[in-house]
């Protein structure tokens, strides 16, 4: 991993235990519904068009 990106993780980190710290558990559930449906979307653009069973 670069240096550039450990240095993301740790803010995030830091984000995250504020959030945990601060009872904003709502704020927080909001932030990662928001993740896991832009990752979902870039699953779906890379995933074929028609897959087989």
């Amino acid at each position: 991993m670069s240096n550039e990106f450990e240095h993301f993780l740790e803010g995030q980190d830091e984000a995250v235990s504020a959030l945990f710290l601060e009872n904003k558990g709502e704020e927080l559930t909001d932030i990662l519904v928001a993740a896991l449906e832009e990752a979902f979307e870039i699953l779906l653009e890379a995933a074929p068009a028609e897959t087989l069973h």
